[in-house]
């Protein structure tokens, strides 16, 4: 589905990231790769290119440090890397009510999952623009679409996604560039593993489908917003919950 493209994922080492680098690469896009831990990419690289006949650039990056953003991105222009589809996934979850939430957990929060995502977008975006075509994919979440007890900093920096998804799928329609946003439920990641037990069964007991969702799942969802196949989609959020909001 994705021979002879590119495609950029950012946290790219763990959960839904790595999922959509397997899914990807097995459906024939060249990776870049870009997350904090090196050692862990590079381990990544060498599995992916071993399995399947494409390239994999992988770079250390924090998308909180802007200047570390505009480097690696100014090195692949250099180097004319191309980038068809940008999958924004980078994204931590810290979980407090408002009263209790501190600044530095506020900060961590915003940067991570906001900041990141726009200034990933911002240089990314400018491949395309050349171009004239491309697919931006935001993760947001089920709870930026609808909010939850005490995930008020979380909640409201996934609904800034949202926002952002839909103004910048306006910007650049035009262009033939779409962007669309995921709004993943209840997934087996490492963020829902160390939840409270009694939080995690509330959340498990409202899900329509009666199982946790997979980075599987939402990584086939971000394949066919990258492909062909979603050329006519943009400025949605497509939710990926088992039926867990109806």
């Amino acid at each position: 589905m994705l021979n002879g493209k590119s495609t950029c994922i950012t946290g790219a080492t763990r959960g839904i990231g790595l999922e959509c680098a397997n899914l990807f690469a097995e459906n024939g896009s060249n990776l870049i790769l870009l997350a904090r831990n090196l050692e862990s990419l590079n381990e990544i690289k060498k599995d992916l290119e071993s399995k399947y006949s494409i390239s994999v650039i992988v770079r250390s990056c924090d998308v909180k440090d802007e200047t570390r953003i505009v480097e690696v991105f100014k090195e692949l222009r250099k180097n004319k890397t191309p980038i068809d589809c940008l999958i924004n996934n980078a994204g931590i979850m810290i979980d407090s009510t408002l009263q209790m939430t501190v600044r530095k957990n506020f900060d961590d929060v915003y940067l991570t999952n906001v900041y990141g995502s726009v200034l990933c977008a911002q240089q990314a975006s400018k491949f395309m623009i050349r171009k004239r075509s491309g697919s931006i994919v935001n993760l947001s979440s089920i709870i930026g679409t609808n909010g939850n007890l005490g995930q008020t900093i979380y909640g409201s920096s996934k609904a800034a996604i949202i926002g952002f998804t839909k103004s910048l799928s306006k910007e650049l329609a035009a262009l033939n560039i779409r962007v669309n946003a995921l709004a993943p439920g209840f997934i087996d990641t490492e963020m829902t593993r160390g939840m409270d037990e009694k939080f995690f069964k509330k959340n498990f007991d409202s899900i329509g489908m009666r199982r946790l969702g997979t980075p599987t799942d939402v990584a086939k969802v971000a394949l066919f917003l990258a492909s062909d196949l979603s050329e006519y989609v943009t400025g949605q959020i497509i939710g990926v919950d088992g039926g867990m909001i109806i």
